[in-house]
Order: structure tokens, then sequence, then C-alpha cells
């Protein structure tokens, strides 16, 4: 079998390939994913060559060399302006649940068998030619999320993989693996001692799946979401979800999120001040309960979507009517300006903000009927 990708025969990739020479080999997400005719974001090689080899190599043929992760065999060549990470084959001598401490191997079937699921453990040569040391081919084709060896042994490596487990689940997967999930479910403690930030990291890849609600529900029955994300509840999700592909909206973790309603989505995941902010925004456009137009009106159109999107999860009323009630208050204009107010003798102050506040708050409970007149009148009452 070979692949046919058009990241395989581009200039940028083929000048990384005749700088390594022999040994060099396609691995991971851009061999999983082009077997899935699903998109490749990035390009990782796996190599026999020591990690100096592969910079002097690298330099001798004009192309940029970083060491990005010597300990570890991982030097990162850019090529066009496109990095390749290029790791050497490596076999793990000691970890500690997660990190690993490596020795640099030239045996493939070593280099595969550290790896986490046997859909990772697919190489491919330069030609395309799929390398499949470990018979992942047929769990792919099965879309069959499967650890390599024992799942428990998998998991004391590095605890991050019970929470990639769900995440590939959620991408690749159909139907959950029953070995890896109560390997998952034993081994739930271990989730305390990962860095929040890697669990934020891995949620907001598992929520932005096209259809995450199964891995989710699996999560909740091992007790991973609990651990994960404190106070989470699967119920409402695949109703979102159902919802979303109605309304043709694109995935958004943080709608997700915010349905899922965790205690502390911040501090369970690290969620930058970004994210807070917008995840804040549902939930106050939530609790607000107002129409879907008055929310547009309010809080714009991306967040008066996301909320009701979920208000909408259970609701018998047609998405095509809270859309078009969401352009609507997309499109209302707030008529009045401070500016107004002031050609009518108020003065400037915190009482003119009161007043813009007071009309503003008349104008949306008219449906955005009242024009400028009544609402320069409403202010200054």
């Amino acid at each position: 079998m070979k692949l046919d990708a058009p990241w395989l025969g581009s200039p940028a990739t083929q000048a990384v390939v005749a700088a390594l020479g022999e040994g060099a080999l396609f691995v991971g997400g851009c061999v999983r994913n082009t077997l899935m005719e699903q998109p490749v974001s990035d390009i990782d090689i796996a190599t026999s060559l020591q990690p100096g080899e592969v910079t002097r190599r690298a330099e001798e043929a004009e192309l940029k060399a970083i060491p990005t992760g010597l300990d570890h065999g991982t030097v990162t060549i850019v090529s066009a302006g496109i990095p390749f990470e290029v790791t050497t084959f490596r076999a793990d001598i000691a970890t500690d649940g997660r990190r690993a401490v490596v020795r640099f191997s030239d045996d493939i079937v070593e280099d595969a068998a550290r790896r986490d699921f046997t859909i990772n453990a697919l190489y491919a040569e330069p030609d395309g030619t799929l390398v499949d040391p470990l018979g992942g081919l047929p769990d792919l084709e099965a879309r069959r999320v499967r650890f390599i060896g024992e799942a428990a042994d998998r998991i004391r490596e590095d605890a991050l993989r019970i929470l990639r487990f769900f995440r590939f689940n959620a991408w690749y997967g159909e139907g959950i693996d029953a070995e890896g999930l109560a390997a998952c479910a034993d081994a739930v403690g271990d989730i305390a001692g990962l860095a929040r930030e890697r669990i934020g990291a891995e949620m907001r890849k598992l929520l932005a799946a096209p259809d995450p609600a199964p891995a989710v529900a699996a999560m909740a029955a091992s007790g991973v979401l609990s651990a994960s994300l404190p106070g989470a509840n699967p119920a409402l999700l695949p109703h979102l979800i159902a919802r979303e592909e109605e309304a043709e909206a694109e995935p958004d973790w943080r709608t997700r999120l915010a349905a899922l309603g965790p205690q502390d989505a911040a501090g369970a995941l690290r969620l930058s001040r970004a994210e807070m902010r917008h995840l804040d925004q549902i939930v106050i456009c939530l609790d607000a309960l107002d129409t879907p137009a008055r929310a547009a009106a309010e809080y714009g159109a991306e967040i008066a979507t996301a909320a009701h999107l979920i208000t909408g999860a259970l609701s018998p009323m047609p998405w095509a009517e809270t859309g078009a009630e969401i352009a609507r208050g997309t499109a209302a204009i707030f008529p009045l300006r401070a500016k107004d107010l002031l050609a009518r003798g108020l003065k400037p102050g915190p009482h003119m903000g009161k007043a813009l506040q007071a009309a503003r708050a008349a104008w949306l409970a008219s449906d955005f009927s009242l024009d400028k007149a009544d609402l320069i009148e409403k202010a200054l009452e």
C-alpha cells in the first residue's frame, strides 16, 4: 500500500527527505490522517540517524536545523518555511508517568513499541510505501483506538494517555475499546498528577471533534470526566451537537464546554483570559434568558448563537427561526448617542452613562421599535 497526498511530493518535503537520505520515514499523524482522508497539519519524520547527523545533513543541504528536543532525539528542520520534526528512533528506559528517559535506537520496532496507539505507529517511506511494524493498519481500517501492548503499561508511562485515548476516539474511533477503557478507569487517580495546562490542551482538542459526545459519555462513565473537569455533566452534549448540525454551525469547543457546565473551567483547564471571557459571556447570555434577537443585539452574533444553540438543544423550534432572529438582532443598531443627549442639555458624567443604559434597556425591551426621539425622552427621565 502506498500513500497518495500532496504533502508527500511537495518540494519542501522532498528537500528534507533528500537531505536525510536513506532511513527517513514519515510517521504518526501525517500517515494516519492521509490513510483516513483527513487533513494533515504536521509532518513528522522518524530516522535511524543520530540528532547530530540529522543537523549536519540539514545544514549541508542549506536547511535550517533547530535543536528543539535533543534529549529526546528531536531536531526541527525548516524547509520553505515549513517545520518538520525529525526524531531519532528511540526506546524508553525510564518513565515517571509524565516524562521519559530514552535511548536512541536503529530499530523501527522498538521505536513503534514506545508509542501510544497502534494507529499512531504507522510509518511511510519517502515514496509513500506503508510500513506497519505492529499491525496497526487493521485497527485504523476498523476505526479502533487501541493501546500498543498492555494498556495499563502505556498509561503508567504517561498518564496523559488517558485523555489522549478519549480524544483519539472522538476524532478517529467508532466504539470504545473495552480494555483501554478499563485501564483508563483503573488509572483515573493518576490524572491528579497531570499539569492542568496539559489537561486543557487535550480537552480543547477533544471538544473540537465533529461529534465528541460518545467519547465524553465514556469519560463520564469511567470517572475520567469528573477527575479532569469537576462538575461537568455530559447529558446535554449529544442534543447540542444535533442542534449544531441542524444550524450548520462549525464545532466550537467553547460552546460545548459551556454546555457541560463545569464548576471551574478556568482553573481546571487553565483557560486564557480571552477564552474565559468568551465562556463568561456565553454563561451571562444564558442566564439572561433573552430572546435570540435581543441576545444578538446585546452580546453579538457569536455569543448569541452559542447560547441559543445550548438553550435550543432540547427545543422543538426549528433553528431557521432562531437563526433569523439572531440575524435580525445583529443588524439592529441602537440609534441613540451621547451627542444626542448633550444637544438636549445633559452634562457629561456618570449620569450620562446611566441615561444611555436606561435608554438601551428600554430599546431592547421594545424589540428595537423605539426611535431616537422616544429614547431621548426615556434617557431624560
